[in-house]
């Protein structure tokens, strides 16, 4: 397809409209505690419908998007950002009716937008490969055979894999970017399973792992792995000990010939988890060790003094008695990546949260109804592995101040040599603990969101839909919405973005 320019008409059409943003440069922002926030960017808007979302680029900066519309079409406003704040280009390009954004991501210098038809009655899926230095791009319908809701999506360099299910069983969809042809991998399942992953490889290759069972009713892992054209190589699962069923996991490569793929496992009801598995695939040989939750030395910190030593007294207790030591957890993986020559796992564990329904005027008595009220997290979990898969450490993080109605990563790790800290964005405040294995250097910590000026005072000193997330390097980014007063500039609601360092 031709490359077109996205400076077009719709751009003047758009700085013309109640959409215009302006552009606010700034000084260096002070530091206070662990943390540096150096730079910062604000874009004003008038609701919290207006504000932004970000696409991170590593060290090519990032992208400001937000869709937007006339009385006629729909657009996607880009601003592209380099890591100074300093705006490269901006422009939009047009939905099509009907269509809506599915995935964004950045990959080798270009950015990847993929959409689907609104209510999945038409199986094909549209993508944008836009190019990080000037904004062309390229456009890609893509056939799709089968209607499935996407959950993943991955870039290799020559082809995007959409990931997700069609009713509930799991596929992967390849699109060939060179040939413009696209195909459901071979070799995935028809029945019920879990898509965990689409893990690319550095020659291209890439592996899909699936939770599912295996001929003897047990929940397991299958790792599926394929050439770059999308021919599967490998197809294997993994065994699981005794009565245990491996739930969920995530892959790393460490060499050409090995592979670890770390994961919770449990009983039959997958919703709880009562421990960490680390398996060692190398040379075909599989082994794979098993840690329970309550044998870790740290996973119970995150109570208070008393209530963790009587938890911790009573499994001692059931070790003695050579009792069964049921302790269980909703707990959440996400990322496994490598650590020295070791291996890092993070998690999060949290619990469903029920009120009772308020008394109204349609029932003034009370019904007595629960309403599910947002997922209640209690604690981060970080783990050392070395390459076999024993666990050298474990240390967490408690974060029982967050609640959300979306499962989704809170706790971000900047990891250095001698150190590692833990940190999360709520209420405003930046939320740190520094570890060194299973000691603590630091306990846990709170900076303020630094703004513009010295005299700014932020509205009950809140961020609305704070994000705290990866950058490039050491850098993060912390971004949201504030309504901010200062008495001799006035009033202003912004969206801000802040570059987030932990001072080593």
């Amino acid at each position: 397809m031709t490359v077109r320019a996205m400076f077009s008409t719709l751009t003047k059409w758009l700085s013309n409209s109640i959409y215009a943003v302006c552009l606010i440069t700034l000084a260096p922002l002070f530091a206070s505690g662990q943390i540096e926030q150096t730079e910062r960017y604000e874009i004003p808007i008038t609701s919290y419908n207006d504000q932004f979302s970000i696409i991170p680029a590593s060290v090519n900066g990032l992208y400001l998007n937000r869709v937007v519309a006339d009385a006629r079409d729909q657009y996607l406003q880009l601003i592209k950002l380099d890591t100074t704040f300093r705006e490269n280009w901006s422009g939009v390009l047009h939905i099509p009716r009907n269509y809506v954004i599915a995935s964004r991501k950045v990959s080798r210098n270009r950015l990847y937008i993929l959409l689907r038809y609104v209510n999945y009655s038409n199986n094909n899926l549209l993508l944008y490969v836009v190019n990080n230095d000037d904004g062309t791009f390229f456009r890609h319908p893509i056939k799709s055979y089968i209607p499935f809701f996407q959950t993943e999506f991955e870039i290799t360099e020559n082809a995007v894999l959409v990931g997700g299910y069609y009713n509930t069983i799991p596929i992967v969809l390849h699109y060939d970017t060179r040939t413009m042809r696209s195909k459901v991998l071979p070799g995935l399942f028809n029945e019920v399973g879990e898509l965990n992953q689409i893990k690319t490889n550095r020659d291209n290759s890439f592996d899909v792992l699936i939770a599912a069972r295996n001929r003897n009713k047990q929940r397991t892992i299958w790792i599926k792995s394929y050439t770059p054209e999308g021919e599967l190589i490998e197809n294997r699962a993994l065994t699981p000990e005794g009565q245990n069923h491996l739930i969920f996991g995530r892959e790393v490569r460490p060499g050409e010939n090995g592979q670890i793929i770390a994961g919770v496992f449990g009983n039959r009801v997958r919703e709880f988890s009562k421990g960490i598995f680390v398996t060692n695939l190398s040379n075909g040989e599989e082994e794979t060790r098993y840690y329970n939750f309550a044998d870790m030395e740290n996973f119970f910190k995150f109570m208070k003094a008393k209530r963790e030593q009587r938890v911790k007294s009573r499994i001692e207790r059931k070790k003695i008695k050579g009792k069964k030591i049921r302790m269980v957890y909703r707990f959440m993986l996400h990322e496994l990546v490598p650590y020295q020559e070791n291996y890092i796992l993070l998690g999060e564990a949290f619990y469903p949260k029920y009120e009772n329904m308020r008394a109204n005027y349609l029932a003034p008595y009370g019904s007595g109804t629960r309403i599910f009220a947002g997922y209640q997290y209690t604690h981060a979990v970080v783990m050392c592995f070395d390459k076999n898969g024993k666990m050298l450490w474990d240390n967490s993080f408690e974060i029982n101040d967050i609640r959300s109605f979306t499962l989704e990563q809170f706790v971000k790790l900047e990891v250095h040599d001698d150190k590692i800290a833990m940190m999360y964005l709520f209420d405003g405040q930046i939320r740190t603990k520094v570890i060194k294995d299973n000691q603590v250097l630091e306990g846990k910590t709170s900076d303020g969101i630094k703004t513009l000026r010295e005299f700014d005072f932020v509205k009950g000193n809140e961020v609305e839909q704070g994000k705290l997330d990866y950058w490039y390097n050491d850098k993060l980014y912390a971004c949201g919405v504030q309504e901010i007063i200062n008495h001799g500039l006035g009033k202003r609601k912004v969206f801000f973005i802040n570059k987030v360092t932990f001072k080593n």
